[in-house]
C-alpha cells in the first residue's frame, strides 16, 4: 500500500467547533431548564403540561444526539497532483449508473451523467461504465448507442480545451456562446460539438415517440421487443469497447437490464447493485466501484483522483472503507425554497460522522472497495479468506453458497479477495458476456449470502444507509471528500408534490433500518461500530419518530386557545424567559449555520419551514408505513420519484418551484394541521370580541400558533388556488373532518 501521507490532509475546525459547542450546550441546559420547570409545576396544571413535558424531553434527547455529531467534524483535503508522482499505476474503477423507469427518468438525463463520467480525468483504459436499465427500456439502449458515437467526439474536446463542467447539458446551458477571447479553432469546435449535441438530443426525443430509428433497432435487437413491465430477460450489451485499450480513447460503455419475474422479488436498487457488481466483476473486475445515480453528473473531471488519495493513502492503522462524495443541486431555485440542497446537513453531519467511524453511504456518489462489499472484514484473518481455493473443490461448496453456483463469479472473487488480479490486455469483456448473463439471473441469488453478508443489504427502503451501517458494523472506517468544485450535482425536485414523495420513502427506509437486523444498536452490541456512530446514526434513523412529538407539540398552542388553557409559562413568570430564550437562541444558532455556509436569510427560513413541514405530513407518513409492516398489515413500498429539470415556472415570489398538490394523503395531515390553527385564531380573536384578554393570558400560544400558520403558508396559499396549484377538494374534505373531530374533543375534554 502506498504511503500518501503528503497527498491528504486531516483539518479539524477548531474555533468554528469551539463557537458551536457553547451554543449547543445553552441550548441543551435552557431545555434542561425548561424541563425542570415544568416537572416541577406538573401536578398543578393537567395533562397538558405533561404531553408538553414528553415531547420536549424528547426535543431534549435529539439534540443531545446531534451535538455528538456536531463535536468532532473532520475534513479531508486532497491534492491529486501529488498522487499522480506516488503511484506507478492508478487502479482501474467500475462506474455504475442506475436507471428504473424512462419515463420518470428521461434518458436525455441518463446519458448526460454517462457522458459526465466518460470523459473524467482518469486514463479511460482503467475504466468501465455500466448502465443499469430496470425497465429494460429500448429507448435507454438506442440513447447509449447515440451517446456512443458522440462520446468520440465530445471526450477528446473536453480533455483538450479543460471543459469544467463534462456533461453537456449543463455546458451549453452555461455557456450559450463561445467565451470571449477565445480562439478560432476553439470557437469552430465549440459550435461543432454543440450542433452535434442537439442533434443528439433531437434523435433521443424522436426515439420516446416510437420512430422508425428505434423500430428498426428492436427488429436488430429481438430482446428488447419482449420486454413487459416487471416480466423480461437479462439483457447485457457492450456498447463501447476500448479493444486498443487506449489511455486517452473511450472507456467500455456497458448496458446492463437484469432479468425480472413477477413472483421472484428483484429488491429495487439494492438488487439493480448487486447485478451490477456480479457483472462488472465477470466482466472487468476493477478493485474499486463509483455508483451515481442517473440524475447525477460529474461537476469536478478529477473526482476519481481526490478518491483515490484516500483510498490509496493511508490515515489510520487500516483502509477506508469508502469514500462519500459530497454533492449539490445543479440549477437549484434561489434562496432553495423546497429545501433540497440539504447544504448545512452536509456540513454539519457529513463532516461531523467523519469525526467519528467516518461518513454514512449516501446512496450516491460512493466509493466502494469490492473486497469489502463482498463482505472483507478489516485486518480479520478469522472471518477474511485470503484464498477461495475452489480449483481444488476444498471450499466450493462455501464459496457457492455465498456468492453463488456461477464458475466465472467465483474465479473473479477469488481474484478480489486474494488481492492477485489476472490482467488481460487489452481485456476482452465481449467474450464475457454469456457468464454475465447468468449472474443477471433472477433466480441466480436464491439461497445466497447477497443481500445480507454480500452486497447491499435488503429490506429497506434505504438501502444505502443500512449498506453503510454494515461496513461499519465490521469495523471499516469511511471517509468524506470535498474538492473544489464540488464533485457532483444533480436534479432536485422541483414540484412540491415530489419533494413530499421523495422525503417520504427516505424517512420509511431510514425507519426500516433502525428495526432491520443490521440496525445501529444491533451492530453496537453485537459488532464493531462505537457508541457513537451509533448514537450519530439514530439522529438520521430516527426522523420518522420526530414526527409524533412535533406534530403534537404544534397542536398544544391550538388546544390552549381553543380551551382558554395554557401550556407556557405566564408573561407576568419569571420563568417565561427560557421559553422566549430558547426559541431565539435556536433561530439565532441555525441562522449563523446557514449564513456561515454561504446562504441568505431567506434560504435559512425555507429550509427551516421546510423541515416543520415535512415533520408533519411525509416524516408522519413514513412512520405510519413502517408500523404497518411491524404488525403484518401491509409491505412498504419503493415508490420512485420523477427526475424533474429545474425550469419550472416561477412563483409570487420568483422562485422557480412548483408548489403543487394532488390527491395524495401526504397533504391531508398539513391541511388539517392548518385549519386547526386557524380556527383556533378565529376562536382567540372570538374572545377578544367579547372582552377577554387574550393576548395578555396567552401571548405565547398566540404566537406558536401563528408560527404554524406562517410555516405552512403553501398550504395556505394552496386554499386559493386551482388546478394542481391548489389543494384538491379530496383532501379538503378529509382535512377539515379531521379538523373537526379536533375541535369536538377539545371541547369535549379538559386536558
Amino acid at each position: 500500500m502506498a504511503q500518501l501521507s503528503s497527498a491528504l490532509l486531516q483539518e479539524r475546525i477548531s474555533r468554528k467547533n469551539s463557537l458551536r459547542r457553547v451554543c449547543d450546550l445553552a441550548i441543551f441546559f435552557l431545555l434542561l431548564s425548561l424541563l425542570l420547570y415544568r416537572y416541577v409545576h406538573l401536578g398543578s396544571n393537567g395533562y397538558t403540561w405533561l404531553l408538553a413535558f414528553r415531547c420536549e424531553l424528547w426535543f431534549a434527547f435529539m439534540w443531545l444526539l446531534n451535538m455528538n455529531i456536531n463535536w468532532s467534524p473532520v475534513v479531508y483535503k486532497t491534492h491529486p497532483e501529488r498522487l499522480l508522482g506516488r503511484v506507478s499505476e492508478l487502479p482501474p474503477v467500475d462506474m455504475f449508473v442506475t436507471t428504473a423507469d424512462a419515463a420518470l427518468e428521461p434518458p436525455i438525463i441518463t446519458i448526460d451523467t454517462v457522458l459526465s463520467l466518460l470523459a473524467v480525468d482518469y486514463p479511460a483504459n482503467k475504466l468501465a461504465c455500466y448502465v443499469s436499465d430496470d425497465g429494460g427500456s429500448p429507448v435507454t439502449f438506442y440513447s447509449l448507442l447515440q451517446a456512443a458515437e458522440f462520446a468520440k467526439q465530445w471526450i477528446p474536446f473536453c480533455k483538450k480545451y479543460k471543459v469544467e463542467v463534462r456533461a453537456p447539458s449543463v455546458y451549453f446551458s452555461r455557456h450559450s456562446q463561445p467565451p470571449r477571447g477565445c480562439s478560432t479553432d476553439f470557437s469552430g469546435e465549440w459550435r461543432e460539438m454543440k450542433e452535434q449535441y442537439y442533434e443528439l438530443r433531437q434523435k433521443i426525443e424522436e426515439a420516446g415517440r416510437n420512430s422508425e430509428a428505434l423500430l428498426h433497432l428492436t427488429r436488430e435487437e429481438p430482446e428488447f421487443s419482449r420486454i413487459e413491465r416487471g416480466n423480461h430477460p437479462s439483457i447485457i450489451k457492450v456498447v463501447r469497447e476500448n479493444t486498443e485499450n487506449l489511455p486517452d480513447g473511450v472507456p467500455h460503455l456497458i448496458y446492463v437490464s437484469r432479468e425480472k419475474r413477477p413472483k421472484i422479488p428483484h429488491h429495487h436498487k439494492a438488487g439493480a447493485m448487486n447485478v451490477l457488481t456480479r457483472v462488472s466483476g465477470i466482466m472487468t473486475n476493477a478493485p474499486f466501484m463509483l455508483n451515481v445515480d442517473c440524475d447525477m453528473f460529474v461537476n469536478n473531471p478529477q473526482i476519481i483522483l481526490h478518491a483515490m488519495c484516500l483510498l490509496l493513502g493511508t490515515y489510520t492503522e487500516t483502509e477506508s472503507g469508502f469514500v462519500q462524495c459530497f454533492q449539490g443541486i445543479e440549477g437549484a431555485p434561489k434562496d432553495d425554497p423546497l429545501g433540497n440542497q440539504f447544504i448545512v446537513l452536509q456540513e454539519t453531519n457529513l463532516t461531523g460522522f467523519a469525526g467519528i467511524q467516518g461518513p454514512f453511504y449516501g446512496g450516491t456518489g460512493c466509493f466502494h472497495r469490492r473486497k469489502i462489499i463482498y463482505g472483507q472484514h478489516p485486518q480479520n484473518p478469522e472471518k477474511n479468506t485470503t484464498k477461495l481455493d475452489y480449483v481444488n473443490g476444498s471450499d466450493k461448496k462455501g464459496v457457492a453458497r455465498k456468492f453463488g453456483q456461477s464458475p466465472s463469479f467465483m474465479a473473479s472473487t477469488n481474484q478480489t479477495i486474494s488481492g492477485i488480479i489476472e490482467k488481460t490486455n487489452p481485456p476482452d469483456i465481449s467474450s464475457c458476456i454469456e457468464a454475465a448473463v447468468e449472474v443477471a439471473d433472477c433466480r441466480y441469488e436464491l439461497g445466497t449470502s447477497w443481500g445480507d453478508e454480500v452486497g447491499l443489504v435488503y429490506g429497506a427502503a434505504s438501502e444505502d444507509i443500512l449498506t453503510g451501517i454494515k461496513i461499519h458494523s465490521m469495523g471499516w472506517r469511511t471517509v468524506v471528500v470535498k474538492p473544489n468544485p464540488t464533485a457532483f450535482l444533480c436534479c432536485a425536485p422541483t414540484s412540491f408534490a415530489t419533494f413530499m414523495l421523495q422525503q417520504k420513502r427516505w424517512a420509511t427506509g431510514f425507519l426500516e433500518t433502525f428495526f432491520h437486523k443490521h440496525s445501529p444498536v444491533l451492530g453496537t452490541l453485537t459488532k464493531k461500530l462505537k457508541v457513537r456512530q451509533c448514537i450519530a446514526y439514530l439522529v438520521i434513523l430516527l426522523w420518522a419518530a420526530r414526527s409524533v412529538p412535533e406534530l403534537c407539540y404544534s397542536l398544544l398552542s391550538a388546544y390552549c386557545l381553543l380551551c382558554g388553557t395554557s401550556f407556557l409559562p405566564k408573561i407576568t413568570e419569571p420563568a417565561v424567559i427560557i421559553p422566549i430564550t430558547l426559541f431565539l437562541l435556536y433561530q439565532l444558532y441555525t441562522l449563523v449555520e446557514f449564513i456561515a455556509s454561504g446562504q441568505s436569510v431567506r434560504a435559512w427560513w425555507n429550509n427551516e419551514r421546510m423541515r416543520r413541514i415535512t415533520s408533519a405530513t411525509s416524516w408522519l407518513y413514513g412512520l405510519l408505513s413502517v408500523l404497518l409492516k411491524l404488525v403484518g398489515l401491509s409491505e412498504t413500498l419503493f415508490e420512485l420519484t420523477r427526475k424533474e429539470k429545474n425550469d419550472s415556472d416561477e412563483d409570487s415570489n420568483g422562485n422557480a418551484v412548483k408548489w403543487t398538490f394532488d390527491s395524495s394523503p401526504l397533504f391531508v395531515s398539513g391541511t388539517a394541521l392548518v385549519l386547526v390553527h386557524i380556527g383556533a385564531l378565529l376562536v382567540a380573536l372570538s374572545r377578544v370580541m367579547v372582552g377577554e384578554d387574550v393576548l395578555g393570558t396567552q401571548p405565547g400560544e398566540l404566537f406558536c400558533s401563528v408560527w404554524v400558520v406562517v410555516s405552512f403558508l403553501p398550504f395556505v396559499k394552496g386554499f386559493f388556488r386551482g388546478g394542481n396549484y391548489g389543494i384538491p377538494w379530496s383532501v379538503l374534505f378529509k382535512a377539515a373532518a379531521l379538523a373537526l373531530l379536533f375541535f369536538y374533543f377539545s371541547r369535549g375534554l379538559k386536558l
